[in-house]
């Protein structure tokens, strides 16, 4: 059942799948690129505190040897001698100490918006299934895993067996070096080996994240059931949407129809197009469309104009273009003055001297 209902999850997530996996704690996750960032930190330090953790280090040790005959030999003199020690080599590597726990989280931030989440803490009896542990272990994922520890060993003995192999003879003799010039040549070694190291762990890394992206999408993916269940719920059912669709239209052409009477003219084409205008000389600048329709709407504007005695006027072009052009409420626009004004004009004239035009003009 579970094998079905994965091979029906064909549609890609949708933003708001994404959004709420990503709400869980649910994100692509690589360790490669945490370890990649870590490394990457760690050659840092050693290139830039490297000398000065030597020196210091090798100080340290000196000024202790220095010193050693001095040092009571019960457990408690023993104790006391390290202890200054210890605290100043702890002081010595705090700063890279620091560095590669904040590399550790950045690991993190980088792959994906940060969010606090709980969900993950919360205990669930899905974890401990059988079952969603198996998936954990699909072919594909041990495939990947066996894949980057294969890649992994096979680069560091790759680049062990390059940088260290020309060092053999150095090597050899390194026990007889002192101090200070056994941790120089070891922290050349050590910058070697991990750029080395850092450049096969990039590709790894790179190779990882894509693959976990595609895993990511893949496990969120949705049935056609699911997205249409989900439309539903974010734009409302189809059935529902139109009856308040025809209930929203059906109020608004009865308050178009109680703005009709107080309309100054009603534009017709004659009989598919009616477009009333409203223009209150001295108190509005432009005319407004308070009305307008066609067919049926259209007829039922006419009537209600006929019947409040507001003048209708006939002219085709005039009334599709401001049909299509100006919706309701909304002022004419610039292009139609011209032809706005002189039916407006035409009007005026009538009603100044007395008549009123039922039709055409």
């Amino acid at each position: 059942m579970a094998e079905e209902d994965e091979s029906q999850k064909t549609e890609e997530p949708t933003p708001k799948r994404l959004k709420e996996a990503e709400e869980k704690g649910d994100v692509v996750q690589s360790q490669e690129i945490k370890s990649l960032v870590m490394l990457a930190a760690a050659v840092a330090i050693i290139g830039f505190f490297g000398a000065y953790v030597s020196r210091s280090v090798t100080n340290i040790l000196y000024v202790h040897m220095s010193t050693v005959h001095l040092m009571d030999t019960d457990q408690l003199g023993i104790l006391d001698s390290l202890s200054p020690v210890l605290n100043s080599v702890f002081l010595v590597m705090l700063v890279p100490f620091g560095i590669l726990v904040f590399a550790a989280f950045a690991g993190n931030m980088m792959q994906h918006k940060t969010s606090l989440t709980f969900e993950k803490l919360k205990p669930s009896l899905k974890k401990m299934s059988p079952v969603s542990n198996a998936k954990k272990w699909a072919p594909a994922r041990l495939g990947m895993e066996f894949f980057k520890i294969s890649a992994k060993l096979i680069a560091v003995a790759a680049v062990i067996f390059i940088i260290v192999f020309p060092e053999r003879d150095r090597l050899d003799t390194a026990m007889l070096l002192s101090l200070f010039d056994l941790l120089s040549f070891m922290h050349s070694m050590a910058v070697k080996l991990l750029f080395g190291v850092l450049i096969v762990m990039a590709i790894v890394a790179a190779i990882d994240f894509s693959f976990q992206s595609y895993q990511h999408q893949k496990k969120l993916r949705m049935t056609k059931q699911e997205v249409k269940d989900e439309h539903k719920q974010t734009d409302g059912d189809p059935k529902v949407k139109g009856r308040l669709r025809a209930i929203r239209m059906e109020r608004a052409r009865q308050r178009m129809m109680t703005a009709v009477p107080e309309a100054d003219v009603v534009i017709t084409n004659p009989t598919h197009y009616a477009v009333a205008l409203e223009y209150k000389h001295g108190t509005m600048d432009v005319p407004k469309v308070v009305a307008k329709g066609v067919d049926a709407v259209a007829l039922k504007i006419r009537e209600v104009a006929t019947e409040h005695g507001v003048p209708i006027v006939e002219d085709p072009p005039l009334a599709r273009a401001l049909h299509a052009s100006v919706e309701l409420d909304e002022e004419v626009p610039p292009d139609q003055y011209k032809a706005v004004a002189g039916v407006i004009s035409y009007v005026m004239k009538l009603k100044r001297a007395g008549f009123a035009p039922a039709k055409g003009r």
